[in-house]
């Protein structure tokens, strides 16, 4: 594990079950570098969804907590926003839950000389994550597979 993704999940012990207990979903973490500053992003969603004073609570909460804990050795920029209309797909809680919907699922490696799907998610069927293509062809991933997922809206 590389050092942000240590510090992520550091963050991620101290931070999630805070999150939920205030009753929001902590959907990702991202800590990078942008510029001269370090950035520590939080992702929250909730079933009626998120606004400005979500994310000033959920910014207040966490950062009491990261201020007591202490996990990152210098300064940084914290950040909670919601995940967004495209948002990640990051477990197969998210893939059941958004079934029915548009995505796009990235692989690690090719299958059938392709790394990149766009078609309806049909949801989680023996832990492995059904997506119809071009309404016909029915893939399934493992989650071990899957390098990056999300939501996909048509404008």
């Amino acid at each position: 594990m590389h050092k942000n993704g240590k510090i992520e999940k550091q963050v991620r012990d101290i931070a999630q079950p805070l999150i939920e207990q205030a009753g929001f979903e902590l959907v990702d973490i991202e800590y990078q570098k942008e510029g001269n500053n370090w950035v520590l992003r939080f992702f929250i969603d909730h079933e009626k969804g998120i606004d400005h004073r979500a994310c000033e609570l959920v910014s207040n909460i966490v950062g009491d907590a990261l201020d007591k804990h202490d996990p990152i050795p210098h300064s940084y920029l914290l950040e909670v926003s919601s995940p967004g209309i495209e948002r990640p797909l990051k477990s197969l809680k998210d893939f059941q839950r958004f079934s029915g919907e548009k995505v796009r699922i990235k692989l690690f490696s090719a299958r059938e000389g392709q790394k990149d799907y766009i078609g309806k998610l049909l949801g989680v069927e023996r832990d492995q994550v059904a997506v119809l293509v071009n309404n016909q062809d029915k893939f399934l991933f493992n989650m071990d597979e899957i390098a990056k997922a999300h939501l996909m809206v048509d404008f």
